[in-house]
């Protein structure tokens, strides 16, 4: 049986819409509604956050708020790093998808000698720099931090030398570098991606498993195609952002796209993935309360969460 840890990551500096810092509540609102004891169950841990950088001027237009992010970066991968090694199973739950970036640093500084595969559940693929970020959200950019990708190819910044520095920094984090490998990465349900991304999907030659394919296949055959791809990593991580599911469903998170995920598929891909041994820690990030009507999203977000942490914790490990 696997001894699970949540590590509550309420950060959104990286994201262009507020609010997100009020998803892990939300969740924890979620379960009070469904008379569930999940988040008594298991031990907690709170990731000091840098929300207070939102009140001061942003001071670098390509990425911003990215000293903030350093350092949550080093909170985060601290906090996976030692819950990992002292035997734990970490779940975090995160704001905006800008720290997962520290959460991959901290399994590669927990784990060094390891593989690590990803598996990517969102609408974006996240892998834009201070030389390509249209929006200069950070939560745009973790997996190029992971990745080790400037994508200088496709630059339309110049980004200042401050800027860079602390990139470099982000993308060095823990010593290692890249911490994945693209073909390591697994996409699922993307769909909404700028040409700068495009470039380095069709460059890399990355895995993608679009909705329709999910839906064409089934969830077990996909989990099977996943597996199978990243059957030289070691461990695997799940990123899920809720922004996977369909517009229709995630109208509580802040940047929805239409033709996504279907609750049930969402939650039959969550559980199936947690089944596998290999899995060694899960994200769920971006549930925005207050876009929301009656905290849906964080209800269909906590039903898929505590789904699959049944099953985690079924496993031998």
């Amino acid at each position: 049986m696997r001894n699970i840890k949540i590590i509550e990551v309420k950060s959104e500096i990286g994201a262009g819409t507020r609010g997100a810092s009020l998803g892990v509540d939300a969740l924890r609102i979620a379960a009070l509604d469904f008379m569930s004891s999940f988040f008594v169950n298991f031990p907690s841990e709170v990731v000091e956050t840098e929300n207070n950088l939102l009140y001061e001027p942003v001071a670098s237009p390509y990425a911003k708020r990215i000293k903030g992010i350093y350092t949550m970066y080093e909170r985060v991968a601290e906090s996976v790093s030692n819950t990992l090694k002292s035997g734990l199973f970490p779940i975090v739950l995160a704001g905006d998808h800008s720290t997962a970036g520290g959460t991959i640093a901290g399994i590669r500084m927990a784990k060094p000698k390891n593989r690590l595969g990803v598996v990517w559940i969102d609408a974006h693929s996240d892998m834009h720099s201070p030389y390509t970020s249209p929006s200069g959200n950070m939560h745009g950019m973790p997996l190029a931090t992971a990745l080790a990708l400037d994508n200088v190819e496709s630059q339309i910044h110049k980004p200042d030398p401050t800027t860079l520095e602390i990139w470099n920094k982000l993308k060095g984090l823990g010593k290692i570098q890249p911490k994945v490998l693209p073909e390591d990465v697994v996409f699922i349900a993307l769909r909404d991606y700028e040409k700068e991304e495009e470039y380095l999907l069709r460059k890399l030659n990355m895995k993608v498993i679009t909705v329709a394919e999910l839906r064409r296949k089934g969830v077990e055959q996909v989990v099977r195609q996943v597996v199978l791809h990243l059957a030289a990593c070691d461990d695997i991580y799940v990123s899920f952002d809720v922004d996977s599911l369909d517009a229709g469903i995630s109208r509580g998170t802040g940047t929805p796209v239409s033709n996504g995920l279907r609750e049930r598929e969402a939650e039959d891909l969550m559980a199936a993935l947690a089944q596998y041994h290999k899995i060694c820690c899960f994200e769920v990030t971006e549930v925005n309360p207050t876009l929301d009507k009656e905290n849906m999203m964080a209800e269909i977000a906590f039903t898929i969460l505590q789904r699959s942490v049944n099953l985690l914790m079924q496993q031998a490990h």
